[in-house]
């Protein structure tokens, strides 16, 4: 037996409702639009390439410490007072965003945006739950350096404390114990991966067509809007489709699909524009919404109520958090690879390859190799980036590797 929920409603809960998804659409959006101008606030604020990345991390850190304590703000304040504090902040540090003076300004904000921003989505999920009552129908190199071996470390021992304290606790600040339940630990590692393809897919896409294509802020955002457009077509088709069909099969459906939108993107040229890049957008942006609809009924429908708000929490922390390691692992194969390649392309035109001067852009072998040292670079950057794409496939395709574990102890039909 499996729940969904219910349409019978207030109308001024459907009204309070809609102003919680407004939000949580804002908070989403903000990190596309941060995306698709990235290039026109590295020149604004003379930041260097490799500090870019920090101007999403920071917010995705940020929300990963804010979604778990998601559950404890909703005790404490009640649903209704979390949001309104939660959208004033996140209203106020935007206007900060945009009038900040330096790269160090802008970080500072972002770290309260996105801080913000976390408490709005898993305060969404727990209000599909608590707002609409359920009824049951029938079943249908640098990650080994010394200083990041010794964060790592850090992480691990603090991680275990924490949830010794946690699991100890009377009244913990996050409910663990919820990871007990098979479908819903499952459904987080899904969160996770969906987390690591949207947000580095988001990342990669403009760091791509600024570095190598070179159009301003706003030709990216015409490119990326395909992404946009096609989520909002999938939307209702996967809330349709979410209560009448077994989650296990669309989640199953959605990761198959992104693993494929991601893995086309891995075989893009150097010339990759807006034809090319069309349908790897369309097929990521129609998966999305398979990929994160049935994985959240997945994870949170079998849970009682007293648990969603905490539950909730983790899932979402999840998705953040897949964001935040990869980009990292995006800038690690970007920044690591790059070389590599800007080496065995100069060797192949050293060598006498027609092939290569042709492929990188140039008519003729270079006579003088530092007069080629911008296609060389930008080639380079786009074959990183194609190993970059083929790494989200992967972690796509894992998820959807582990979809058949989220089998319920319970009998629900599907």
């Amino acid at each position: 037996m499996t729940v969904w929920r219910t349409t019978k409603a207030r109308v001024a809960t459907w009204f309070g409702f809609s102003l919680m998804c407004f939000g949580m659409f804002m908070a989403i959006l903000d990190i596309q639009v941060v995306a698709t101008s990235l290039p026109t606030i590295q020149n604004a604020l003379k930041i260097s390439p490799d500090a870019m990345s920090w101007i999403q991390t920071a917010y995705l850190i940020a929300e990963i410490i804010a979604i778990p304590l998601t559950g404890w703000l909703t005790r404490v304040l009640t649903l209704r007072w979390l949001f309104v504090i939660a959208i004033s902040v996140f209203t106020v540090t935007s206007i900060g965003c945009a009038f900040s003076g330096n790269f160090e300004t802008l970080v500072v904000f972002r770290v309260f945006q996105g801080f913000a921003g976390g408490t709005l989505i898993p305060a969404v999920f727990s209000g599909i739950f608590l707002l609409f009552p359920a009824r049951a129908h029938p079943p249908y190199s640098g990650w080994f350096s010394v200083i990041c071996f010794t964060l790592f470390a850090l992480c691990a021992v603090t991680a275990a404390l924490f949830a010794i304290r946690t699991l100890k606790a009377v009244q913990p600040v996050v409910e663990l114990s919820t990871l007990k339940v098979r479908p819903f630990s499952i459904g987080c590692v899904l969160s996770f991966c969906l987390g690591v393809g949207l947000f580095g897919a988001v990342y990669l896409m403009p760091v791509f067509l600024a570095y190598v294509r070179q159009p301003d802020a706003l030709e990216i955002g015409k490119i990326m809007l395909v992404t946009g457009a096609a989520q909002l077509v999938a939307a209702p088709i996967a809330g349709l489709l979410e209560s009448r069909i077994n989650p296990r099969w669309l989640s199953a459906f959605g990761f198959s699909l992104f693993a494929v939108g991601l893995g086309m993107s891995a075989f893009e040229s150097r010339t990759a524009d807006f034809d090319e890049m069309f349908w790897p957008q369309v097929l990521r942006g129609f998966a999305a919404m398979f990929c994160l609809l049935p994985p959240t009924r997945l994870a949170l429908e079998m849970l009682p109520h007293k648990q969603v708000p905490d539950a909730s929490g983790l899932f979402n922390m999840m998705r953040n958090l897949g964001g935040a390691v990869g980009i990292a692992l995006i800038d690690t194969i970007l920044y690591g690879r790059t070389s590599g390649h800007i080496e065995a392309i100069r060797q192949r035109l050293m060598a006498g390859d027609v092939a290569t001067a042709q492929a990188i852009g140039l008519d003729k072998l270079p006579q003088d190799m530092s007069a080629a040292g911008a296609a060389i670079e930008q080639a380079a950057f786009a074959a990183s980036t194609n190993e970059a794409w083929a790494m989200l496939a992967a972690i796509a395709v894992l998820g959807l590797l582990l979809i058949p574990l989220a089998r319920s102890q319970r009998t629900d039909g599907g």
